[in-house]
């Protein structure tokens, strides 16, 4: 794919004109000989929680730590039961299982492929301890009818807005609405690091010192672990630099994002949607993967195969429940380029292309 002259993503041109301001970053630290959870950590999390309108950002390793311990802070361990999507990678799976709790898959909805809160409303039991929603390819879910869903069976909510940094639904930002909000920083995000990265945000201070402790072996004091679950994962000082440098861009970005959407024909251009992804749905998907191929366009598949039929799941004891938009979407689904640096030119062409293959 990295020979595609159009590339689903480029890195290089998304990071080119940032260039000066990100090795002064870079230099900044290095300088100072502070590494781990030091100021440039402290500034970001600040930063960052103001812009997703939360009181509190607590920066971690990367997005599935941010989900685990998320799931910790919230006492969420064996014997209990996520509800969470299946259409999504596995990133929410693994983070249930390293908690020690079990999913339980729920339905999407067929056109936002984000969970479905009829499905949810059938799914949940006693059991169900926590509900993880993801808003999947840079698209909000309906977080009014899933709080409810969750809230009558007081169920607590985590976001899962790896693939939705900045995105906003009535007013409020993505992370913004549940217990906690998880984020990842991964390179290809919508706010990328210059390596692995995340932050979890929250309202409430009591979860905040939670996940605080919680990313650092347990400790509330230095050297003195108090509360269980712990474990190493911290943000680095190199990244939070980086991402203090990008997060001004990020609206920019996805104002650009949402107008390459556009362009290819999606309606989807309000700010709920961010197009960290820009996902198809095609019977015919290898045949357009390889006309596409041919013309020297990159494409992905987000996601060929759905959580609970990953091999790594024989065995594993879940309640099985009917995922029958969830399995359609894993074969028709089909990721075509969408980076803010792609030039009008680029756009239109990939446009006109899928028109002469009847797609929009």
């Amino acid at each position: 794919m990295n020979a595609m002259r159009i590339p689903v993503n480029d890195l290089k041109r998304h990071d080119a004109p940032l260039e000066g301001e990100l090795a002064a970053a870079v230099n900044r630290v290095l300088s100072r000989g502070w590494y781990i959870l030091g100021p440039e950590v402290e500034a970001f999390e600040e930063e960052f929680a103001r812009y997703c309108g939360a009181a509190h950002a607590i920066g971690v390793g990367n997005g599935t730590d941010a989900l685990e311990l998320a799931l910790r802070a919230l006492g969420i361990g064996p014997g209990a039961e996520v509800a969470t999507v299946a259409n999504a990678g596995m990133y929410g799976t693994t983070a249930i299982l390293r908690a020690g709790a079990m999913p339980l898959y729920v339905d999407v909805d067929d056109r936002s492929m984000t969970m479905s809160p009829a499905a949810l409303r059938a799914a949940i039991s006693g059991a169900t301890a926590a509900v993880v929603v993801t808003h999947l390819y840079g698209r909000m879910a309906e977080m009014e009818e899933l709080l409810a869903v969750a809230g009558r069976a007081d169920i607590p909510v985590i976001e899962d807005a790896a693939q939705a940094h900045g995105a906003e639904r009535a007013g409020r930002k993505a992370g913004s609405w549940g217990a906690l909000g998880c984020f990842s920083f991964y390179p290809t995000k919508n706010l990328g690091a210059a390596g692995d990265g995340g932050a979890v945000v929250t309202a409430d201070a009591a979860l905040a010192r939670k996940v605080r402790a919680l990313r650092q072996y347990g400790w509330t004091d230095r050297f003195r672990s108090t509360v269980a679950g712990g474990r190493n994962s911290r943000l680095d000082e190199v990244q939070a630099a980086v991402l203090r440098v990008k997060l001004p861009h990020l609206d920019g970005w996805n104002a650009r994002r949402r107008e390459i959407a556009g362009i290819y024909g999606s309606e989807d251009t309000l700010p709920d949607y961010v197009a960290h992804l820009y996902v198809i749905r095609a019977k015919n998907r290898d045949c357009i993967r390889r006309a596409l191929r041919t013309a020297g366009i990159g494409t992905d598949v987000h996601y060929p195969v759905p959580d609970h039929r990953q091999e790594s799941m024989r065995g594993v004891a879940f309640r099985q429940t009917a995922l029958p938009v969830t399995e359609a979407c894993a074969d028709e689904v089909l990721t075509l380029p969408c980076f803010p640096e792609m030039t009008d030119g680029e756009v239109e062409e990939i446009a006109e292309l899928l028109r002469s293959l009847q797609l929009v």
